[in-house]
């Protein structure tokens, strides 16, 4: 991306930024330096090389499922599938960031494979939502990410609830994670819901895929496994992708302070004030997938997740020098720190004595 790139807005086509950048202005010095160093370049092996490893670790796990047959071990192979879910959605967040090929085509097609058919849920939906949260993060009123639902997010959303709903979001804190092991149901029925609500062509055509993976993903385990250690698998998968995903996307902005357009910030800060990277080394960029990176991914939604961590030396350089504070935490903290700010917005919903 340039300094005079606009967001497309289309569907499958995420926005690389949220309004046109001045030349002068101080992100447009900063994206020079990134793309001066050749860290917005596509990294084509890189890809080959994850999806190749993905691809056998599917074949793995489905060889196991069959071998291992009627057993309660299968519980350890659901986990496993847990993961290697996540992982697709992982690759399938970088084709909707446009990371993996060149043309918008190439990469909302693999993206879709991988969502649709390898996942279960709607790639289309995924980006409309995901385009709204890249160009106002932590914005309550644009934000689909902090909007209230099971969750409040901000005093406002909190005070706004009913009495019952004050009560549930009094102890939010505490069922945060075991809320996230519902995400999963929660990805599919807002994916049928934005599919079923405009029936054009490609709307028809990922419905089919979701189908095609439902079918076939039942099909497997009902064959293998009897009814009761089935449905046992099912659950043990669903809950465990749910909970593996949303505690990847936990720490990124949950607790980082709520910006709105009234806050007049400039693109920079408004991308760095509100995201929070985890530090860590190779194994947290495999288990989050990238998203430990968020800033420079909220910086350089195009940059291929291989260069994310390059790229990380010179913009913690550049905010330091620029003086704008730049959070970076463990992965433990980040999660302290978003239980805290939900367990402080719960106390505001509390109803008075």
């Amino acid at each position: 991306m340039t300094a005079t790139d606009t967001p497309t807005g289309k569907q499958g086509h995420p926005a690389d930024a949220v309004t046109t950048v001045p030349r002068g202005s101080a992100y447009a010095s900063l994206s020079r330096q990134i793309k001066q160093a050749g860290l917005l370049d596509r990294r084509p092996g890189y890809y080959t090389a994850q999806t190749a490893l993905l691809l056998l670790l599917v074949t793995v796990g489905v060889t196991a499922l069959v071998m291992i047959g009627d057993s309660w071990w299968q519980l350890l192979v659901a986990a496993y599938f847990a993961v290697l879910s996540t992982q697709l959605g992982f690759l399938g967040h970088d084709a909707g960031h446009r990371q993996i090929f060149r043309s918008a085509r190439g990469n909302f097609c693999f993206g879709v494979v991988l969502a649709n058919l390898g996942v279960g849920f709607s790639y289309g939906w995924w980006v409309d939502k995901h385009n709204r949260h890249h160009a106002h993060p932590n914005d309550e009123d644009k934000d689909p990410d902090i909007g209230a639902g099971a969750l409040v997010f901000t005093t406002r959303q909190a005070r706004a609830s009913g009495r019952i709903g004050r009560v549930f979001y009094r102890w939010q804190a505490w069922t945060f994670f075991p809320l996230l092991m519902l995400e999963a149901i929660n990805l599919r029925v807002s994916s049928v819901r934005y599919l079923l609500a405009d029936r054009d062509r490609s709307r028809i055509r990922e419905i089919a895929l979701i189908g095609l993976h439902v079918v076939a993903y039942l099909a497997v385990v009902f064959v293998v496994l009897p009814p009761g250690k089935a449905l046992a698998f099912v659950g043990v998968h669903q809950a465990l992708f749910g909970l593996y995903l949303g505690c990847s996307f936990a720490p990124n902005h949950k607790g980082m302070p709520p910006l709105s357009d009234a806050d007049n910030a400039d693109y920079l800060r408004r991308q760095v004030l509100t995201s929070r990277n985890v530090r860590g080394h190779w194994l947290t960029d495999f288990a989050l997938g990238g998203l430990n990176y968020q800033i420079e991914h909220h910086l350089f939604p195009s940059m291929p997740r291989g260069n994310l961590r390059r790229a990380q030396r010179l913009v913690k350089q550049f905010c330091a020098d620029q003086q704008v504070s730049y959070l970076e935490t463990g992965l433990i903290s980040s999660y302290a720190q978003a239980l805290r700010h939900l367990d402080t917005i719960g106390r505001a919903a509390a109803p008075a004595a």
